[in-house]
């Protein structure tokens, strides 16, 4: 499964960097968060309840972060466990560029799911995917760039591109964040 996507965020770089990298704001962002916890400077883990079409599950996921590029981009690899609802495991490759004032967040994720979920079929995994990204880059363009009159919407709203074939959210996991985010939704999704 593949997920890919561009988002433009009204907050400079380091910031956007910085917030990737910050279990708090990324527990703010990512839907149905409980917990994320930071283990060492590449590694966290974080608990997520999702709902998937008549499935909802607790996901528990480890990140790691690696091919670190600061402020420029990184690989994210984890892996997340739903009991008996199934598994979701994956990479997301995550890049961040300078647009004036604001940041081009760019993701690609790949991973693969098994268990209950994978059964519920792409269209469902896909719809639940985008939803959750787009709450996701909502909350974060808020938390990072502050709640700007007009602009909040516009600043989740994707760049260009979007999301392609059958997606996995979970940010590959977020967090993408994405970092987390991208993993997270992911396995979410998953």
């Amino acid at each position: 499964m593949k997920m890919s996507g561009e988002y433009r965020i009204e907050a400079p770089i380091e910031r956007v960097w910085d917030a990737l990298n910050d279990p708090e704001i990324l527990k703010q962002a990512i839907p149905g968060c409980d917990s994320i916890e930071r283990l060492s400077e590449t590694e966290m883990t974080a608990k997520v309840t999702a709902r998937v079409g008549p499935v909802k599950a607790s996901f528990t996921g480890n990140v790691t972060l690696s091919d670190l590029d600061p402020p420029n981009s990184y690989r994210i690899s984890g892996e997340g466990k739903g009991g008996a609802v199934g598994f979701a495991k994956g990479g997301a490759n995550v890049s961040l560029e300078a647009d004036g004032d604001a940041t081009i967040l760019r993701y690609e994720v790949d991973a693969t799911v098994g268990g209950k979920l994978a059964q519920l079929g792409s269209r469902l995994i896909d719809g639940t995917a985008k939803k959750m990204a787009g709450e996701f880059f909502s909350s974060f363009a808020e938390v990072v760039g502050g709640p700007a009159p007009e602009e909040a919407a516009a600043a989740a709203a994707p760049a260009s591109g979007g999301f392609t074939g059958p997606v996995v959210g979970m940010g590959t996991w977020i967090g993408a964040a994405i970092l987390v985010a991208a993993v997270v939704i992911a396995l979410i999704a998953g």
